[in-house]
């Protein structure tokens, strides 16, 4: 039984060694770095940053997507041409996974500091040129952080907005961002912490069961937070009313 013990232990701390000074391993992000370069045509740029491990594509991100669209229908109906960019912020496999994790629990200081740097570069490169930053959840923490490190020359030409923030995260002061947090009704937002604990714990039980049964399900898939799901409905007036005070 001792054995047993003391082996557990050596597994926990060595992987805990593993996690804390292993290598990390970032996206290239080299597609990003192309289009953001191409990008100049285009009076708008909206970088586009989704939940949970954030690289999922906007094609893929039946929950995101559709708020991107809008917002990309109401730019042309003003007048203005625009691209969607999407920044991947964990890189595929195991490494990547584990380097994301660090990363979340730290805030994105890496991933943020890179961001801000491009964003830098585009706009003293392109003056003139307006930029949204758009994130949900996990994305809309990193939308904050990156936004906290953007020079303040080029604050006039960027815009955020951050859907459904976890409550952790501290909302940087700018009139040049927009929360929403489904109108306090958001218990990842809010904080409500008895609905997070028993989702989470419905969650790990649907999860293990899947895994069990030999089923394909991400814990993403198998967690569901009632308050926590936005769509183009719902935001769209708050969304339209902000940008069309900053654009039109």
């Amino acid at each position: 039984m001792k054995k047993i013990k003391y082996f557990i232990i050596t597994l926990i701390f060595l992987g805990s060694l593993f996690f804390l000074l292993g290598p990390e391993v970032l996206p290239e992000n080299q597609q990003f770095d192309d289009s953001l370069n191409a990008a100049s045509k285009n009076d708008v740029v909206i970088i586009f940053n989704s939940g949970g491990w954030g690289n999922t594509s906007p094609e893929e991100a039946k929950d995101f997507a559709p708020i991107i669209e809008g917002i990309q229908k109401n730019l042309n109906d003003w007048g203005y041409k625009s691209v969607v960019i999407p920044y991947t912020r964990t890189k595929e496999g195991f490494l990547g996974e584990i380097t994301g994790i660090k990363e979340i629990f730290q805030s994105f200081p890496n991933q943020a500091q890179r961001l801000s740097e491009d964003i830098n570069k585009f706009l003293a490169e392109n003056p003139g040129k307006k930029l949204i930053i758009a994130g949900l959840s996990n994305g809309a923490v990193f939308t904050n952080e990156t936004a906290k490190r953007i020079s303040q020359k080029g604050e006039k030409q960027i815009y955020a907005i951050e859907i459904g923030s976890p409550f952790w995260e501290r909302p940087l002061n700018s009139e040049n961002i927009l929360y929403l947090n489904n109108k306090g009704k958001d218990p990842l937002s809010v904080g409500e912490m008895k609905t997070l604990i028993l989702n989470l714990f419905k969650a790990s039980f649907k999860w293990i069961s899947a895994k069990i049964s030999g089923k394909e399900l991400a814990f993403s898939g198998a967690l569901y937070l009632p308050g926590h799901e936005y769509s183009w409905p719902e935001v769209k007036s708050d969304v339209i009313s902000f940008l069309g005070n900053k654009l039109k």
